[in-house]
């Protein structure tokens, strides 16, 4: 009994040892503190660049800092009230700005899908319209700005040319010169210039649905708009968040685009908020300017929480 005891504590002793090197090579690994050295870079840019300037433009949003002198006093929130009581050119350009968002937003969001739902399909004529609806994008914002500028002149432009060419001469106007319509027309050229990069958002998420389900929907009997609304609507949901959201931010930050079309500074039917915040700093009121700065930025971000929640295109809690 002894001998064969002492055998079986002999073939345990192996088995465990065994497993206690098996959990010791299944433990984790530890990570060399050098690795976190390699975010450093960017970090310190993203710092320098970033974070320091908000910082900074939160403090020269409560001063009178006219950019150049050493020395400034300190107003509270007097700037703030200031841009939404006494300065009619900001509120203004407030107005203008959000009337843009809105017009673009709706536009470019409805083209975009609509041109996503066309050349869905990878054949050779889809591709070749993808390519010339995208082509605007790859331009930079002041070839557009005076491309359509030429477009819309009153005198020698495109678009009156091409009206009384065809006889509809009862349809040409100054455009850009109307001060009720030009806001308008210089949304066209916003959707025009970024449509095709959003149609590339929507075939992506287009393609990615499963086929079997509107072969489902057919036998089942539904039509096409019962099966965009059933089928297609909710998978491309996501793919819409991401177009409403990149296009506000698109709207709010087209400078370059009013600038272009508009001149320096832009007369007051095409003032919006980027425009007015740099006339503001042109102006030497730094602070006035960097509240200015501020209020945009909480706009944006405002707008873009409301569409998420008022859209519901993404779940709950994300």
């Amino acid at each position: 009994m002894s001998t064969h005891t002492g055998m079986a504590a002999k073939r345990k002793a192996p088995d465990s040892s065994t497993e206690a090197a098996t959990k010791k090579r299944r433990s984790p690994t530890r990570v060399n503190p050098a690795l976190y050295l390699f975010p450093l870079p960017a970090v310190a840019v993203i710092a320098f660049f970033l974070v320091m300037p908000t910082l900074q433009a939160f403090q020269y949003a409560v001063t009178d800092w006219n950019g150049f002198s050493a020395t400034f006093n300190y107003v509270g929130v007097d700037n703030f009230i200031r841009a939404f009581t006494k300065d009619s050119l900001f509120t203004n350009a407030l107005t203008n700005n959000l009337k843009f968002v809105l017009l673009v937003v709706i536009a470019q969001t409805a083209f975009s899908l609509l041109l996503g739902l066309l050349l869905t399909k990878n054949s050779r004529g889809s591709i070749l319209l993808r390519a010339l609806f995208f082509f605007p994008t790859i331009l930079s914002s002041v070839s557009v700005a005076f491309i359509w500028k030429f477009i819309y002149d009153p005198n020698f432009g495109l678009a009156n040319s091409a009206l009384g060419a065809v006889g509809l001469e009862g349809l040409q106007g100054s455009y850009l010169g109307d001060n009720n319509q030009a806001l308008y027309w210089v949304a066209v050229t916003q959707v025009w210039f970024h449509a095709g990069q959003m149609m590339v958002v929507y075939i992506a998420g287009l393609q990615s649905i499963p086929r079997e389900l509107y072969e489902a929907a057919e036998m089942d009997g539904a039509n096409k708009w019962q099966q965009f609304k059933s089928i297609t609507w909710p998978f491309v949901a996501p793919a819409t968040s991401i177009v409403v959201a990149y296009t506000t931010v698109q709207s709010f930050k087209a400078f370059d685009l009013i600038l272009g079309i508009a001149g320096n500074p832009p007369k007051s039917s095409l003032d919006i908020l980027s425009t007015r915040i740099y006339s503001t700093f042109a102006n030497s009121e730094f602070g006035y300017a960097a509240a200015q700065s501020i209020i945009f930025m909480a706009m944006i971000a405002l707008v873009t929480w409301l569409q998420r929640r008022l859209l519901r295109l993404t779940p709950k809690g994300e």
